[in-house]
Parts: structure tokens; sequence; C-alpha cells
């Protein structure tokens, strides 16, 4: 008997302890999950000030007299750096562009439903991308440089990875207006970058460049489309969402709605073309490398997807040279990618070890590096040749030292400002080189103005025209006039390395030559 009512105890209490051991398993893994979402909800999200977050936004959607005139600006900037090839310049165009604020507005409009902000946003995005495609278009039409550089071909190839670009540097930036950390966004504007390739645009459009119109126009609406989805995802993470009101017509959702398709269609064929593009790139890569045994190398690879036939072109460091290797790569190519395909395949032999294609390749751009800086000095020559007035062969160039120098011939109408002005203009472009252009020995400044402070202005702006000139031509400078305010002036130029003379007399002060002095 007693035996009868252990043995079902025993079972019951068995049942019970593997319930007991599974329900605080479900119990612990819900209760996770109830506390993340309370920690989110209530810390992440109830930290943040949604009406602020929104007016702020608001504000950087408007279009007003300064999103204008800084488009522009950045605009003029952008294609003026593109042109010159200059990536300082550009940089400093992104930093001036305004056209972050209303795409990051599309999407914080499209989280809350609001129709007018949206219609807003989209009015100052349009406004915005017109005048700087048509202002960029104007300044290139009336530019006597029309070449593509290097910084405008980098725009008309939009590959993944500036997707991903767009994509990260979205979210830190909706994350820094969402939390208040607004600071972020200059180095958001840097990495997307969205006015060069809107300058680009332009500079297709004047030059009737389908391909690079084309290249430009698709980076400029990748960026801009990544952005903003990105911008309405982090904002529906954060809690940002508004129950449609009365007054919310069913135009106004299906206007809505109509975004989120067309912002979809121009990315998904984004989409698409990049993802053709960086398979492709990998296919000839991969087939060209088959072609070879594995000591070979791939020194150099270029791909022009916008020609037709599809342009590849090659170089490889192999021990054993291939007679047939271009054609067969050729076919192999046409039959992958299902488009013409035309190959340009160079071949080096280098040594059959394994690492003389490396030591190769290392060769390769040493000697690259160097005629890059050869024609670099070559073309420094010819430029401080021309603002001398004088034959290349009078420009002293000191390629071991990075040192230019020439002395220029005299000017009609130039004086010496216009000389300093001249190599200042030069050596901005060549920022490791010191540039000398020494000119004759023309008429100093007229007059140095000074007041009871000190020089003024213009007296500052004298005075570094004076110290100047007397340093490129190494003669003394005479100092007449006021005699405190001479003694002050030979001061500053006596600190800056200049042989000054004073001779005080009355009248204003003023500056001349002096004779060198012989011992």
């Amino acid at each position: 008997m007693v035996s009868e009512t252990s043995t079902p105890s025993a079972s019951t209490s068995s049942e019970e302890r593997e319930t007991t051991e599974v329900k605080p398993q479900a119990s612990t893994f819900g209760s996770v999950v109830f506390s993340w979402r309370r920690w989110w909800l209530r810390d992440v999200v109830g930290t943040v000030n949604q009406a602020e977050v929104i007016e702020k936004r608001r504000e950087d959607c408007l279009l007003s007299e300064r999103y204008l005139f800084m488009t522009a600006m950045s605009a003029g900037i952008a294609v003026l750096g593109l042109l010159l090839s200059s990536p300082a310049v550009v940089i400093g165009a992104m930093l001036l562009s305004p056209l972050m604020g209303p795409i990051m507005g599309l999407g914080f409009a499209l989280a809350i439903g609001d129709y007018q902000w949206l219609k807003q946003s989209a009015r100052s995005l349009a406004w915005g991308s017109a005048m700087g495609i048509g202002l960029t278009a104007a300044l290139v039409y009336m530019s006597p440089i029309q070449t593509i550089t290097q910084e405008i071909a980098a725009r008309t190839q939009p590959n993944l990875f500036d997707l991903f670009v767009a994509l990260f540097s979205a979210l830190a930036g909706a994350y820094a207006m969402i939390r208040g950390r607004e600071g972020t966004i200059v180095g958001v504007a840097i990495a997307t970058a969205l006015m060069p390739p809107l300058a680009v645009v332009g500079f297709g459009l004047a030059t009737w460049n389908w391909t690079v119109f084309s290249g430009a126009l698709l980076l400029y609406i990748t960026n801009l489309i990544t952005i903003a989805l990105t911008a309405w995802g982090m904002a529906r993470l954060y809690g940002f969402k508004t129950t449609l009101s009365a007054r919310n017509t069913i135009f106004q959702n299906v206007a809505v709605a109509s975004v989120f398709i067309g912002l979809a269609i121009p990315l998904a064929f984004s989409l698409q073309q990049i993802a053709w593009q960086t398979n492709a790139q990998r296919i000839v890569r991969a087939e060209i490398q088959e072609k070879f045994d594995n000591r070979s190398l791939i020194d150099a690879l270029d791909i022009e997807f916008g020609t037709e036939p599809l342009t590849v072109n090659a170089t490889m460091l192999t021990p054993t040279l291939l007679a047939e290797a271009e054609g067969e790569i050729e076919r192999a190519l046409s039959s992958r990618l299902d488009r013409p395909v035309e190959l340009s395949l160079i071949q080096y032999q280098v040594g059959t070890s394994a690492s003389a294609a490396e030591q190769a390749q290392l060769s390769a751009a040493r000697a690259s590096e160097e005629a890059a800086a050869s024609a670099r000095a070559e073309d420094l020559a010819q430029r401080l040749a021309l603002v001398a007035g004088v034959p290349e062969s009078d420009v002293l160039i000191d390629r071991s030292r990075r040192r230019a120098l020439v002395r220029a011939e005299r000017l009609e109408d130039a004086n010496l400002a216009v000389y300093r002005a001249l190599e200042e203009r030069i050596a901005s472009t060549e920022p490791e080189w010191t540039i000398e252009l020494l000119p004759p020995a023309g008429a100093l400044p007229a007059e140095i103005p000074f007041d009871e402070n000190g020089p003024t202005l213009e007296g500052t702006r004298a005075l570094g025209i004076i110290e100047w000139a007397a340093n490129r031509i190494e003669l003394p400078i005479v100092l007449t006039g006021d005699a405190d305010s001479a003694t002050a002036a030979a001061e500053i130029l006596s600190s800056r390395g200049v042989d000054v003379d004073v001779r005080p007399t009355s009248g204003p002060l003023q500056a001349r030559w002096g004779q060198l002095r012989t011992e």
C-alpha cells in the first residue's frame, strides 16, 4: 500500500520537476525581451525630445534666402575644385552644402506622415538640385577648361562601396540629429559628398557627355535615396510616429505611398547597376588570374563600364608570356558577362621566384611615382615660366629639396603686389614645394599708414609686401617719415629678417630701396 502510494507521487514529482525546469527558461527569455523593450522605450526613446528634433529639422528644410545662397556658393566652389582637380577645394564645397537638411527632412516627414513637411522638403531639394546643376553647367560652359579630371571621373562610376558609405553616414547623421549631437553632421557632409556629384551632373550637361551625366546623376540619386530612407528608418526606430488626424485626406496618404514607390524604383535600379558592376569586376579579375599560374600578379586593372563594348585594360606580371591569353580571356568575359568586351592585356615577363611578381610590382610603382613626380616638376616649371615671362630653361627646379626659383621679367603695369600674388597662386597648388618668384626692383608701396595703435590694415599689408620683396631681391630698405612710426616699422621688418635703415623726416611714412653695404 505504501509502495502504490509512493509510485504515483514519484512520477508526479518527476513531471513537476520537468515543468519547473522548462518554465523558468521561457520566463527568463520573455523577461529579457520585456526588459530590453522597457529599457529602449523608457531610457532611450523616452529621453528624446521629439518636438524639438522635428522643429530643428523643419528649419533646415525651408526654402530660404540662406539656403539658396549657400547652395549656389557650394556648387560654384565644387565645380571649380573638380575642374582644378583639387580635393581640398571639393571638401570645402561639401562643408558648405545645405542639401543634407531637406534630404533628412524627407525621411523624418515620411516617418511621421506629415505631408506638408514632405512637400516642403521635396520643393527645397528640387530647387537646390536644379540651381546646383544649372549654375555648374553655366560655369563649365563658359570655362576654357572642360577636360575630365580625376576628381570628375571618380564620381561617374558609383559602386557598392558608395552605397554603404551613404548608408553608414546617414545612420550617423540621423542618430546625431535625434540625440542632439549635430557636430557629427560635418563629418557626414564630407562622407556623403552630395554637392560634388551634382556639380559633375552639371559638367556632363554642359559638355553633352552622357556617360558623365548619367553616372554622376546615379551617384547623387543613390546617396539621396539612401540617406532619406535611412533617416526614415532611424526616426521610426526612435518612436517618431503619429496618427492621422481628421484633416489628413486619402490624397495625402496616397502621396506618401507614392513617395515610397518613387524612392524605391530608382534605388532598385541603382542597386542593380552597382551590384552588376561589382560582380563584373570580380569576374574580370578572376578570369584574368585563372589564365595564368599562381606566380603571376595583376599589376593594374581598369574597367570602363560606360563604353560599348565594355573596355578592360589590364597589366599582368608573369614568369611566362601567353600569346593567346588576350583573345581567350576576351571571349570568356563576353560569354560570362553576356556583353561584348574589348580587352587590352599587357604582359611583362618577370622572374620565376615566388616574390618576383611582387618585386616587379614594387619597381613599377616606384617608376610610376618617379614619372609622376617628374611630370609634376615639368608642369611647375612651365607655369612659373609663364607667369614670370621667361623661357622654361630660366626656371631653376631642385626636385631633391622641392624648391623652385625664377627671376621674373618686368611686366607692364605690374607692381610688387602682383608678383607676390602670382607666387602665392603657384605656391597654393604645390604645398610641398618652396616657390620663389624674384621680382624686378620696382616701386615699393607709396605709403605705410600708422595710427596710435601701430600699422593700420593697409599699413600691415604694405609692410607684408615690403618684407616679401626685400627677402626676394635682397636689398636693404630705407624708411623715411615720422620717427616713432619709422622705428616701429623698422622693428617689425627687422624681426622678419629685413635689413632696414631709418631716416626720420617730416611727412608720411614711406619706404624705398637702399644700397648694398660694402665692408
